[in-house]
């Protein structure tokens, strides 16, 4: 297998052929496969290409408030779902015990 050398101004230009159309295809995947055919490059190349432009534009810290808030989400989610499930148990006793009492 060959290993082709692209130049930062290919790669440049790949990506921002990426962002450009991604909203135009149903999953970043399917609009990778189609930028990538018409660069020259394979999909995972681009692939790569894309994560590192986003690791290197978007801070550390940006991501990791996302993280934050995206655990504050699930931790919300995960107390009402709690709460429902306390509920439920409790009406299920409820008509136990109702249909005991029959």
């Amino acid at each position: 297998m060959k290993t082709r050398n692209y130049t930062p101004e290919i790669k440049e230009r790949a990506v921002r052929m990426l962002i450009e159309a991604s909203s135009d295809y149903p999953s970043t995947w399917s609009a990778i496969q189609a930028i990538a055919s018409k660069t020259g490059c394979t999909p995972e190349t681009l692939r790569s290409w894309h994560k590192k432009h986003i690791e290197q534009t978007i801070p550390a810290s940006v991501q990791a408030q996302s993280q934050d808030q995206r655990i504050k989400e699930l931790e919300r989610e995960n107390k009402e779902l709690k709460q429902a499930n306390e509920i439920i148990r409790k009406a299920a006793a409820f008509f136990a015990q109702a249909e005991l009492d029959r």
